[in-house]
């Protein structure tokens, strides 16, 4: 067809030429090539496979992005062991003088903590605390971006993962004038049994038979502001659903109620738990304040709010019920093996 059978020319004759092992090789190629005699090279060709280069290094890319950020898995387990103690951690500015408020917890074991005799009680302002401490509302939506950051491991662990805790922050001073020290900040942490509770801030007088005076009911004012309520190790790094919250009114005799879910957490990105020891078993709990640069141990809960006046024969004041669920969440976040990343690559 070329000329060449009419001149009794063979074209393989002009080809390389191999024998041999080499030869019986070739016979399994599976991606026969073309002569460079028979190809062109077109400028539509080559903006093609710069496309295709430019594709698949953007895929190779993503998918190295994917293996290095890994992802987070949720495993819902009940807790194993016995529970015995709780922490929980309460730092709350209350428009009433301080020698006015009483504190108390009791639980579902009938066991009374005389709160107010465990937390610290400071006079301070209220206009300081509605100004600086950014509070919002209770479900104010513009914040809930900024609690589901605090879901994810990365970001537990670079907040908290390993560093020593901090203790609360000092009480501003409270200046000079008419409205100076009319407020009180009940702040620190307190332990009570791990049951299902309730603790809550009435007036004095008010509440559980006392003796002394009542407070004249004029002197009601349970607006609040809440700068930190959380159970277990006090990380303040880490935002929970009613951390710089308030809530206000006007009514003496209104009583704010607040039902909490408590759900014990692990945020880690260790494959497994801690190897066991002689002391320790598997199926021995980790002690609440663990904490490492690659786990935590802390608790998260659901807040959920039921506030309203009430007449004068009811107990005016802030109340919190709690309960703790029988489950533990393990938030781990693991990353697939470089061999995983390799074979994804090889596909792209």
């Amino acid at each position: 067809m070329n000329g060449f059978a009419d001149r009794g020319l063979d074209e393989g004759a002009f080809g390389e030429k191999n024998s041999g092992f080499r030869q019986n090789i070739r016979t399994f190629d599976a991606f026969p090539k073309t002569k460079p005699t028979y190809t062109r090279r077109t400028s539509t060709g080559g903006y093609t496979t710069l496309l295709l280069i430019t594709v698949s290094l953007f895929l190779s890319f993503s998918e190295f992005l994917r293996w290095y950020r890994g992802h987070e898995t949720h495993l819902f387990s009940v807790e194993k062991g016995v529970s015995h103690q709780l922490q929980i951690n309460l730092d709350i500015v209350v428009p009433m003088l301080c020698h006015d408020l009483h504190v108390n917890v009791q639980d579902a074991s009938g066991d009374r903590i005389l709160a107010g005799d465990l937390l610290t009680k400071d006079p301070t302002n209220w206009g300081h605390w509605v100004d600086a401490s950014g509070a919002h509302r209770l479900a104010d939506e513009r914040y809930v971006k900024e609690e589901e950051e605090d879901t994810h491991v990365g970001h537990v662990l670079g907040e908290v993962g390993g560093r020593k805790r901090k203790k609360f922050k000092r009480t501003p001073g409270i200046g000079w004038g008419s409205g100076a020290g009319r407020s009180c900040r009940i702040f620190g942490s307190l332990e009570g049994n791990k049951v299902q509770g309730d603790f809550h801030i009435t007036a004095r007088g008010h509440g559980y038979m006392e003796l002394g005076d009542h407070l004249d009911h004029d002197a009601f004012n349970f607006s609040h502001i809440i700068n930190e309520l959380s159970f277990g190790p006090f990380y303040p790094s880490l935002l929970n659903p009613l951390d710089r919250t308030y809530a206000t009114t006007d009514s003496h005799f209104y009583k704010f109620q607040y039902y909490l879910s408590v759900v014990p957490t692990i945020y880690t990105r260790s494959p497994s738990p801690p190897p066991p020891t002689a002391n320790k078993p598997h199926d021995t709990p980790l002690p609440p304040d663990y904490s490492t640069s690659n786990t935590i141990i802390t608790n998260q809960y659901a807040a959920t709010s039921q506030s309203h006046a009430v007449n004068e024969r009811t107990i005016p004041g802030i109340f919190f019920k709690f309960d703790i669920e029988p489950i533990l969440l393990t938030v781990r976040e693991e990353r697939m093996s470089f061999l995983w990343l390799v074979v994804r690559v090889v596909n792209v």
